[in-house]
């Protein structure tokens, strides 16, 4: 039996990845900000921290914020994972945080980075969007009276659980360093995605499609986010529409 510790284990992907580890037998710890007996803000680290890593043997990075701070949290836990004698730091990244001079992108870059540079032995894998992200995106988009959506941008959402499975194998695994990418079963167009969530839900809204600018929005349309060799997903966005809203999607 391994000691695992889970970031961001209360998470859409950190609660999969930490309830496939007990369901193999694993002892793990979920560690979030306000869920305890690990409650710890990563960003300030502290004596929180050097407890929840204690005897731990891997760390399964999945906390992370757009908002800010995941350089700060990531200093703080490799710090921590050095003290604890940790000997497997696995982190998950994004696809295309390479080639795509998005923010967020940029910082799951850094951290990357860090990682490769810790000390610790560790394991990368990038995925690409999650299905359920891209739903929030448009329920949020869904709330004018005419949907719009980048013109020209390509996407290739992934089952979250599947991603929680591969990251469950690889925490049992040896490091590998950065590992292949997973990436979803279709590269679609953003607007189709959007139609396909419209008919799902039952909304009726007209989809237009926006043409933006810079380097960011050329990146993203190029398909700088998308892995299509390595199309590896098994479940497509209809079918989880279909398991979300009930509808038919199909």
């Amino acid at each position: 039996m391994t000691t695992i510790l889970v970031t961001g284990g209360t998470g859409t992907l950190g609660r999969l990845v930490a309830e496939r580890l007990r369901a193999d037998g694993h002892e793990v710890r979920v560690l979030s900000r306000r869920t305890p007996p690990y409650a710890v803000d990563l960003r300030t680290g502290g004596a929180g921290l050097d407890a929840a890593l204690a005897g731990v043997e891997t760390v399964v990075h999945c906390a992370s914020s757009p908002k800010g701070g995941d350089e700060e949290a990531a200093r703080n836990l490799l710090a921590a994972a050095r003290r604890a004698g940790v000997d497997h730091l696995l982190y998950i990244s994004i696809v295309g945080v390479d080639r795509v001079p998005f923010p967020y992108y940029r910082t799951k870059l850094a951290v990357e980075r860090m990682v490769e540079e810790s000390g610790l032995a560790w394991t990368v894998l990038r995925a690409t969007q999650f299905h359920d992200l891209v739903v929030t995106l448009l329920q949020g988009l869904a709330k004018s009276p005419v949907l719009a959506v980048p013109a020209g941008v390509p996407d290739q959402p992934v089952e979250v659980a599947e991603v929680a499975e591969r990251l469950a194998e690889l925490a049992l695994a040896a490091p590998a360093g950065r590992v292949p990418d997973l990436a979803g079963p279709e590269v679609r167009t953003f607007d189709s995605l959007a139609r396909a969530y419209l008919r799902a839900t039952g909304r009726r809204r007209p989809v237009v499609r926006v043409p933006l600018f810079g380097k960011a929005y050329r990146a993203f349309r190029a398909g700088g986010h998308t892995a299509p060799e390595r199309a590896v997903g098994k479940a497509t966005f209809e079918e989880y529409l279909e398991r979300r809203f009930g509808q038919g999607v199909r």
